[in-house]
């Protein structure tokens, strides 16, 4: 079967294309189109022309991962029934630098590589369910909330630090629930000292269900009396618009962790029968995977995640201790060695894993890489055979 190589260079406000023919023949120069429904419709006429020139019947069509750039134009080709394969940019910048000494980099360039590229690669588009495309946007939507969450919690530590340095000695943490209602009321130790006791024991009460009674009160106006605390109405102001931030962002964070779950449920992985990984770790190791049939192999999995070893040897040298690449996506990185250190903890077969590379003296981050490694593998199984997994004694 004859076909052609479409290859797009992905940008803002337009898409430049080239297309190639199967023995490598320009069948169109790289031309630019603007990235709206015209430019889209521009892009489908001339794949169906070169089809027509070339006599093909199949289509190839490539390009670089350009976050949320190439989204639409994705989804129209997908549409339009092709397929498109989407390349890691360090991929297209290595092959790029292979076929020439020059340096030589514009888009028009980058699209005719991006064609050389399906040419030579081995892999074949695989189409993305609904739902892991949406699991996508789920999840890295989340990624995003956590890390601003991580930025509020820090803040809120910085200024409690300035209005009741001593608060953190008598609770787990200022961003804790009970406390984030006590600031919110009270936020400076000025303002707890002066509140009366009563009214300080029943905003801890129902703030904490319970947990925490009058004796509690009585230790943090204690404190608060004798406290260095500055008296800064702006830190106040700061730490009241700050904390109720932060309770927006977890009111959000409860309401995609609550779709996620439910897309996680519909699809029924069998990743979720591994001990000690729920719905969250799930949903992103499967949004990031897409398609398990990508890969050939549990090899090319573990190098997608940037989880393989680098490897360097030359001459008769061959380094022993090389860190790991970390080319592949962030994102399952993360969350395959989370899922390998809560699956060292409630899964035997992993933690008598873990305990193995332990005793013959590994540092626990090596430890943990190798499990992360096991993990991959045994995906991999699951996803390619669909079955649950079995904890081996």
């Amino acid at each position: 079967m004859d076909m052609i190589y479409v290859g797009i260079d992905v940008a803002k406000n337009k898409h430049d294309c080239c297309i190639l023919g199967g023995s490598g023949t320009v069948l169109r120069e790289a031309f630019t189109l603007s990235n709206d429904r015209k430019g889209f419709q521009e892009l489908y006429s001339a794949i169906q022309e070169a089809l027509h020139q070339e006599g093909a019947d199949q289509i190839k069509a490539g390009l670089e991962s350009t976050g949320h750039y190439s989204e639409n134009l994705v989804a129209f080709l997908r549409s339009s029934g092709i397929q498109p394969i989407v390349f890691n940019p360090l991929q297209v910048n290595l092959f790029r630098k292979s076929q020439s000494l020059r340096r030589t980099k514009t888009d028009k360039v980058d699209a005719k590589c991006i064609a050389q590229l399906l040419m030579s690669a081995e892999s074949t588009p695989v189409p993305a369910s609904y739902q892991i495309q949406e699991l996508k946007t789920l999840t890295r939507h989340r990624s995003r909330l956590v890390s601003q969450r991580t930025k509020l919690k820090q803040c809120i530590s910085r200024l409690v630090d300035i209005l009741f340095p001593e608060l953190p000695s008598v609770c787990c943490s200022a961003a804790q629930a009970s406390m984030r209602t006590l600031l919110l009321e009270l936020p400076s130790a000025r303002q707890i000292a002066a509140c009366r006791i009563d009214r300080l024991t029943n905003l801890l009460y129902a703030a904490s269900k319970g947990r925490y009674s009058r004796e509690k009160a009585l230790e943090i106006k204690q404190l608060a009396q004798q406290s260095i605390g500055a008296n800064s109405p702006a830190s106040e102001l700061e730490l009241r618009l700050t904390l109720q931030q932060l309770d927006f962002l977890l009111d959000q964070l409860k309401q995609l962790e609550k779709a996620i779950q439910t897309i996680v449920a519909a699809i029924h992985s069998p990743i979720l029968s591994i001990p000690g990984i729920g719905p969250t770790l799930t949903a992103i190791i499967l949004a990031e995977i897409g398609d398990i049939h990508r890969f050939s192999s549990p090899d090319k999995l573990l190098a997608f995640a940037g989880l393989d070893p680098s490897t360097y040897q030359s001459g008769k040298f061959t380094a022993g201790h090389t860190p790991m690449v970390k080319h592949g996506s962030t994102y399952l990185r993360w969350a395959l060695m989370q899922a390998a250190r809560l699956a060292s903890v409630y899964c035997d077969t992993f933690r008598h894993y873990m305990d193995t590379k332990l005793a013959q003296g590994k540092h626990y981050f090596v430890a943990l890489g190798h499990v992360s490694k096991k993990l991959v593998r045994v995906i991999f199984r699951i996803l390619t055979t669909n079955e649950a997994f079995v904890t081996q004694a």
